[in-house]
This record gives C-alpha cells, sequence and structure tokens, in this order.
C-alpha cells in the first residue's frame, strides 16, 4: 500500500506543480528575482506538496492523525532534548550560508568589497542583524515552507524509507525533490540560463543541493517526530542568511563572468560538508533505533 500511495503522492505534486511552473516558462517568461507574478506562483507550488499529501491521505482512506505514527506529523514536542534540533534548524543555514560566502571571498578575493554594503543602502547595524532578521522572518512565514515539508519530509520520505529503507530513500528522495524543481531551473530561478551545460547541469546541480540539504531536513524530521523544524529551516535557507553576502560586490562579480556552477558548488560546499555529517549521525542512530520515527 506504501508504493500505491507514494506513486499517488508523487503524481499529484509533480502533475499539480508542474502545470502551474510549464506554464509560466511555456509563454516564454524567465526568472529575474523581480516579478512579483512568478514570486506568487512559486508560492503556490511550494504549497503543493502539501495539498498533495493531504489529497494522497483522503484518496487512499489514510487518516488524518496530527501526531504518531503514520500522521501529518504537525505536533510540536520540547521534551528529550528535541528543542536542540529546533534550534539547529534555524541556526544551520547561516551558519553553512556564511562559511559559504566567505570561502567565496577567499576564492575571488576581487569580489571583495569592505563598503559595498554602503552602496546597498545598509549601515552596519543592519548588516549584522540581516541573519537575525532573516531568521525570524522565516520562522515566522514558515507557511510556504511547511507546504515542501509537509509532504517531502512529512510524506514522501516516511513512505520511501518504508520500501526502501533509510540508507537508499536519503538519496532517491533527495534526486526527486531535485526534479520536481526541474521547471523553474529551466526557466532561470535558481542559476539562471547563461551557464555552460544548461539547463541540464542546473537541475542535475539542484538534486546534489537537495539531495544533502534534504538529509538535513530528514535527519532533523526523524529525531524530533515534526516537520516544523524542517520547515523552519527551509524558510530560513531560502533567505539565505548572510552577513558575508553584504561584501561581495555582485556587479564585479558579473563583470568577471565567472563559471556560475563552480561559483555555486563553491558557496554550498559547506552545506554539502553539514549533509555529510548529519548523514553520518543518521544512519548511526537509525542502527542504535535512536529515531523518533
Amino acid at each position: 500500500m506504501d508504493k500505491k500511495r507514494l506513486i499517488i503522492y508523487l503524481l499529484l505534486s509533480f502533475g499539480i506543480s508542474w502545470v502551474i511552473f510549464i506554464a509560466y516558462g511555456a509563454t516564454g517568461h524567465k526568472w529575474d528575482g523581480t516579478n512579483p507574478y512568478m514570486e506568487s506562483l512559486v508560492g503556490m507550488g511550494m504549497l503543493v506538496p502539501f495539498i498533495a499529501h493531504l489529497l494522497t491521505r483522503y484518496i487512499t482512506k489514510e487518516g488524518f492523525a496530527l501526531t504518531g505514527k503514520d500522521s501529518l506529523m504537525l505536533g510540536m514536542d520540547f521534551k528529550n532534548k528535541k528543542w536542540i534540533f529546533f534550534i539547529l534548524a534555524i541556526i544551520l543555514p547561516w551558519i553553512y550560508f556564511e562559511l559559504g560566502y566567505c570561502l567565496m571571498a577567499a576564492a575571488v578575493p576581487e569580489i571583495f568589497d569592505a563598503g559595498y554594503y554602503k552602496e546597498l543602502g545598509l549601515d552596519k547595524v543592519l548588516v549584522a542583524a540581516m541573519p537575525f532578521s532573516a531568521i525570524i522572518n522565516g520562522v515566522i512565514g514558515s507557511a510556504l515552507a511547511l507546504g515542501e515539508e509537509g509532504g517531502w519530509r512529512g510524506y514522501m520520505m516516511p513512505k520511501l524509507i518504508n520500501i526502501f529503507g533509510v540508507k537508499k530513500s536519503v538519496f532517491i528522495g533527495g534526486i526527486i525533490w531535485g526534479l520536481w524543481h526541474a521547471p523553474l531551473t529551466v526557466i532561470g530561478h535558481n542559476f539562471g540560463t547563461d551557464y555552460p551545460g544548461y539547463p541540464l547541469a542546473g537541475i542535475l546541480f539542484m538534486c546534489v543541493i537537495c539531495t544533502f540539504i534534504g538529509i538535513m531536513l530528514t535527519y532533523i524530521t526523524m529525531k524530533t517526530g515534526s516537520i516544523w523544524p524542517a520547515a523552519f529551516m527551509h524558510a530560513v535557507n531560502n533567505a539565505h542568511p548572510s552577513v558575508m553576502m553584504y561584501f561581495l560586490n555582485t556587479p564585479k562579480y558579473e563583470e568577471l563572468k565567472r563559471p556560475v556552477m563552480l561559483d555555486q558548488a563553491i558557496i554550498f560546499a559547506p552545506m554539502v560538508m553539514m549533509g555529510i555529517i548529519c548523514l553520518v549521525l543518521l544512519f548511526r542512530d537509525v542502527k542504535n533505533k535512536k529515531t523518533v520515527v
């Protein structure tokens, strides 16, 4: 029954989302980060995985338990040190993005500009507060991220784990999640469109990124039995919390015409490393039966 439910879920999640994404791309539109209409479409798409989750439960008569085994995992429990994973969920994105942008400054020192934040209309206090703002706004405004996490971590991953086990599922799930983003990647949402191997290289890279951040999200979900930490982490991740990024001169970077995918790999390298650490911890905890789900 898990296989049937998983197939129904994926068909609904991909089908509804891709209709939204492809319809926009088919009209010749590209992502430039400034179009509020496109932002709204992406927001709609982010809600679909959880909607697909609910529809699958309804179609297959699985029930709508809020907590416990085979539930929606909507509860919050801070006992037995689970609160630690809620804290980690909101600070890990800051850590890996800060490290990533520091690596970028070291790899391409000519784009480091100690006064660039002033050109953006910011002062030092605002720059220092940006990561905290991203974290607070991410947690408060995590509804869209809940839309994704309520589907991927809240339904897809438990079904995959029941079918394939944890070791295979974290990689299968990451690839599925990355491919879900494919129509957005094609219109330039993640990496633009001006890079060698477009769009296949971007789609493959997105699968890698989704695999390793997906491992972290799965780990904190399995340690807490709740999808809320994953939703918080996803939302904070999307806000790109960092101080260093305001010292990297974007116009100078664009003049250099550097390989986009290489630089993305540099920025995301710390996140991949943290994903590997969580992978080791996840496999260890599953072996020792120290996870909640």
